[in-house]
């Protein structure tokens, strides 16, 4: 890899060197380096582009490290991942794509990760969104997440998105059996003309499952997003959905929250707010000698810790 995927590879993975334990690297539509582990098996598609990660029943304390770099420009892709967890397995996935982009065509990945979680497993998914470069051609970004958790499983989605994507529609399914939970945590940040669709839509079918999704994302000059959320609760269940957004210059975001009550004994609760910084918090930093471009950015990345 060059300086530059290295670089990326880095940014969406934390990586400074190949990781420890089972991975796939894929470079510019292909696969670039592959590990195993006696726990965990990475089987390449036969039938479409993509890739099967295998995990045994009761791997501990091991994690798989699959991101994707596009340097090329003009290379449009979609890459099907399917992720089978056995039961009482505890896991980390990190996943994430980085395009840079310094041509004058479009370059663009969607990636479809399904999720098979077993009987009390538990998985962290950390998953990161970047671009970069310095051409004409956008940078576009779709991902797909379908997550189906088997009996007290567990599922725990980290998302962020900060940084450089010019276009991207985020979609999340997931259906949840008895006494499963699910959380997902999602921070995104807009700026020029850019353009972010988040679709979350949980059913809760299992007898004491639940789900918390929390949203919080920033859109500053004319950058446009809109937050959709559904929770159905067909069971004795618990959920609940929250949006948070700031908007600044002349951005638009548009949260739209959906709870639906299939049964009697579902809880669930939905919350959206948008708004401009406080005055009182820009003033009270730059009396401590901060400009206003400075509080600004201080408040951001505060919010979207």
């Amino acid at each position: 890899m060059d300086g530059i995927q290295k670089q990326m590879l880095e940014e969406v993975a934390g990586l400074h060197e190949i990781p420890a334990g089972a991975y796939n690297i894929r470079v510019n539509g292909k696969s670039e380096e592959r590990n195993t582990t006696a726990n965990i098996d990475i089987v390449t598609k036969e039938d479409k582009s993509g890739i099967d990660i295998f995990i045994r029943p009761d791997t501990k304390n091991e994690s798989v490290h699959i991101p994707v770099v596009l340097s090329q420009s003009g290379l449009e892709e979609v890459v099907y991942n399917d992720f089978h967890i056995g039961e009482n397995a505890d896991v980390t996935i990190i996943a994430g794509c980085g395009i840079h982009n310094g041509g004058d065509q479009k370059s663009q990945h969607d990636g479809v990760h399904t999720f098979y979680v077993g009987k009390n497993a538990k998985v962290r998914y950390v998953e990161k969104h970047y671009g970069t470069g310095e051409g004409t051609g956008e940078r576009v970004l779709n991902p797909v997440t379908v997550i189906e958790i088997d009996e007290n499983g567990y599922f725990e989605m980290d998302s962020v998105q900060i940084k450089g994507v010019d276009s991207t529609k985020r979609v999340t399914r997931a259906k949840l059996g008895k006494d499963a939970s699910i959380v997902v945590k999602e921070k995104i940040m807009t700026h020029d003309s850019q353009t972010a669709q988040t679709e979350f839509e949980v059913d809760l079918d299992g007898e004491g499952s639940s789900a918390h999704v929390v949203s919080r994302s920033v859109a500053t000059n004319q950058s446009e997003q809109i937050f959709l959320s559904k929770i159905n609760g067909n069971a004795r269940c618990a959920g609940r959905t929250e949006c948070d957004a700031i908007i600044m210059d002349e951005a638009c975001v548009k949260a739209i929250p959906q709870i639906l009550a299939n049964h009697v004994d579902a809880s669930l609760i939905h919350e959206a707010a948008i708004g401009k910084i406080a005055g009182e918090q820009l003033t009270k930093l730059m009396t401590l000698g901060l400009t206003k471009q400075e509080a600004e950015a201080q408040i951001i990345d505060g919010f979207l810790k």
